[in-house]
């Protein structure tokens, strides 16, 4: 069983939030790539047999650019925040229709017009997780998905309600107020019709990412986590 992350990892993660500046981090890249970097491509490479177990339709890239892993350096322009890097790591597991974008403006999106659900990774010290689905999609990808639980809601009841999931699983919590326009306010999945995302997450303890059966733990989990992003493939006609 292979070790990716160690506690240097997250050392280096909270030193970075400290000293969130270009200076530091040059200083201290040789870190970054030993500790965080090169480790997570290396997980993303050992990822791709599993996921084809899954699906055969996503994928696991392990290119230094371009590929599933995120940038660590942050996208400024739109923020008031002008630190420039993330202090956390990232990586998306994406469908093989979608051609990934060079901008990481969103989890799920990878191309102009183009949303698709994702697996995802997330690594930051108390803070790391699993996760799968879309965030915050867009107006008509939205209505999409909206339409195909009101046409299909005993298959979504299957794919996020059953007790295997929700073990694991939680879906994300940011809803509307109210039943969006045009869909009935007295809806049996009102609650999931008032949904701004439709993604699920796992919370990982720091010691699952830097022990032994991380490979096995990530790989568990992207299945668990299937169900969901089927659905949403079958909601925007993507093969699953």
């Amino acid at each position: 069983m292979a070790i990716y992350f160690t506690d240097k990892t997250f050392k280096f993660q909270r030193a970075l939030a400290k000293h969130n500046d270009r200076e530091w981090f040059h200083a201290h890249k040789a870190d970054y790539e030993e500790h965080l970097r090169q480790p997570f491509l290396r997980l993303i490479a050992d990822l791709q047999a599993p996921l084809a177990t899954i699906s055969t339709h996503y994928r696991a890239d392990p290119k230094p650019v371009g590929g599933s892993l995120f940038r660590i350096h942050r996208d400024t322009r739109y923020s008031n925040d002008k630190t420039p890097y993330k202090t956390w790591a990232g990586a998306r597991f994406y469908h093989e229709r979608i051609k990934v974008a060079a901008t990481e403006a969103t989890l799920q999106r990878h191309g102009p017009g183009i949303e698709a659900p994702s697996f995802y990774l997330h690594i930051a010290p108390d803070d790391c997780f699993l996760g799968g689905g879309i965030w915050h999609p867009e107006a008509t990808t939205q209505r999409r998905i909206r339409d195909f639980i009101v046409e299909n809601p005993e298959s979504w009841k299957k794919a996020v309600r059953s007790p295997a999931f929700r073990r694991k699983y939680q879906m994300h919590d940011e809803s509307l107020t109210r039943a969006p326009r045009g869909y009935p306010p007295d809806h049996e999945l009102l609650d999931d019709l008032k949904r701004k995302n439709f993604v699920a997450m796992a919370a990982l303890d720091d010691s699952t990412i830097t022990g032994p059966r991380l490979l096995k733990t990530v790989s568990d989990g992207l299945r668990g986590c299937a169900p969901l992003v089927d659905y949403l493939c079958a909601a925007l006609d993507l093969p699953f």
